[in-house]
C-alpha cells in the first residue's frame, strides 16, 4: 500500500459558515504499488482538490492520510516538502516549463532542489529525456517543442527523482489526438516498468487507459460501477 486515504473532507472557507464550500466528502481509497488509477469527474466535481490532497499540496480538513508508513497530516512542512520531491512526481495540463531554460536544465530542475551535483544532474535528466523519447531533443526550450514534446519533458521531470506515485492532472488536455494518445502509450511503458500512476481527466477515453476506474461526483469517490468507495 502506498497511498491510503480515510474519510477525507475538504471545504474551503469558514467551516460551519455560509461561506464554507465543500470539494470532498468523506473519501476513501487505496492504491496500491504498481498500480495504474485513474480518477474521472468533470469540471467542479473535486478531482484536482483530491489530488492536491494525494500530492500533499493541500491539507484536508479531515481524515487520515498514510503514504506508505507516513502519517501524513502530521508531518511538518520541510517533511512534506520532502516527500513531494523524493517520492512523488506531478505532471500538470500546462506543462509548467522555463521557458528560458532548455529541455534538459527543466528535467534537471527538482535534482538541483534536492542538492545533487551538476554533473549527476546532467546525467539523469539525459537518461531520463531518453526514456520518454526526447535523447535528441535536450538543448531544445520549450518555445522550439511541440506541445507533446513539451508534455514528455514534463513527464521526464516528473520521473528524474525516481519517485513512488506518479500524479497526473489532465496530462492530455493541452494536446491534440495524436500526441494525447502518444503520452498515454507512454504512461503504460511507465506503468508496465513499475511507476505507479494516479491520473486525473475528465474523459473516458483517457480514463480507459488505466487499469482501474474511480468516478468522483460532486466531492464524492465512487468506483468504476458508480458505487459508492468505502473502506
Amino acid at each position: 500500500m502506498i497511498v491510503k486515504l480515510e474519510h477525507i473532507y475538504k471545504e474551503y472557507g469558514e467551516k460551519g459558515t455560509d461561506t464554507s464550500v465543500p470539494a470532498l466528502s468523506d473519501v476513501s481509497l487505496i492504491v496500491n504499488e504498481g498500480e495504474y488509477v485513474a480518477i474521472m469527474g468533470p469540471s467542479g466535481s473535486g478531482k484536482s482538490t483530491l489530488m492536491n490532497v494525494i500530492g500533499c499540496l493541500d491539507k484536508p480538513t479531515s481524515g487520515d492520510y498514510y503514504f506508505e508508513d507516513k502519517d501524513v497530516l502530521r508531518l511538518k512542512d520541510r517533511q512534506l516538502s520532502d516527500l513531494r520531491l523524493h517520492s512523488i512526481g506531478f505532471v500538470f495540463q500546462s506543462f509548467h516549463l522555463m521557458n528560458e531554460e532548455n529541455a534538459l536544465e527543466n528535467v534537471a530542475l527538482p535534482l538541483s532542489y534536492a542538492g545533487v551535483p551538476k554533473k549527476e544532474r546532467e546525467r539523469r535528466a539525459t537518461e531520463a529525456l531518453t526514456k520518454v523519447g526526447l535523447a535528441d531533443r535536450v538543448k531544445f526550450r520549450p518555445d522550439q517543442l511541440s506541445g507533446g514534446q513539451k508534455q514528455r519533458v514534463a513527464i521526464a521531470r516528473a520521473i528524474v527523482n525516481n519517485p513512488k506515485v506518479l500524479l497526473a492532472d489532465e496530462p492530455t488536455g493541452a494536446l491534440d489526438s495524436k500526441s494525447g494518445a502518444a503520452i498515454m502509450d507512454l504512461f503504460k511503458k511507465l506503468n508496465d516498468e513499475g511507476t505507479t500512476i494516479i491520473m486525473i481527466t475528465h474523459d473516458q477515453g483517457i480514463a480507459s487507459h488505466a487499469k482501474t476506474t474511480y468516478r468522483i461526483v460532486d466531492g464524492q469517490l465512487y468506483d468504476g460501477l458508480e458505487q459508492e468507495v468505502g473502506l
